[in-house]
């Protein structure tokens, strides 16, 4: 999965200030090759993010699908890229694209990742839900958990 997202970094590498604000400014404009551009050329930083902000055993289970939502945050974030932002007093002060974007992916990786666990948690709580149901707590539930090291909830390691 990576090997294809590290080709494209390899193609489309970073760029200076001038040049990003240059394509952004087109983008907003109604440029799609423009855009496409800028969202190509910060694939490279979304998997920086990822690798930074989730373990390596999320990634393989996850990776593909943070980075497809991850690449739709950008095409919004270019529409809301302020190319005049001023500092307190003023002054013009440009803003690298990814300085503007960082903790909008990394909010994005932490809730995504949250509510993928939360799911699989409520998955596996269902299933220890209707498995005790079935088997009621029955010695017939002990006997087939012992072999597995598992105990129905509400009974005790009889040792």
């Amino acid at each position: 999965m990576w090997e294809a997202y590290h080709e494209i970094t390899r193609q489309y590498q970073k760029i200076l200030l001038s040049e990003e604000r240059r394509l952004i400014a087109l983008a907003q404009k109604g440029s799609q090759k423009s855009v496409e551009e800028i969202v190509l050329r910060h694939i490279g930083f979304l998997i920086f993010r990822l690798h930074k902000k989730a373990f390596p055993n999320f990634l393989k289970r996850f990776g593909e699908d943070l980075v497809s939502e991850a690449i739709f945050i950008l095409y919004q974030k270019i529409k809301t890229y302020d190319l005049d932002y001023c500092d307190k007093q003023g002054n013009p002060k440009p803003v690298k694209f990814v300085s503007y974007i960082w903790k909008r992916i990394d909010g994005f990786i932490l809730d995504f990742l949250k509510k993928e666990i939360r799911k699989e948690r409520e998955a596996q709580s269902q299933i220890h839900s209707d498995d005790s149901k079935i088997l009621d707590g029955t010695s017939e539930a002990i006997s087939w958990c012992r072999p597995f090291g598992l105990y129905p909830p509400d009974t005790q390691n009889p040792g």
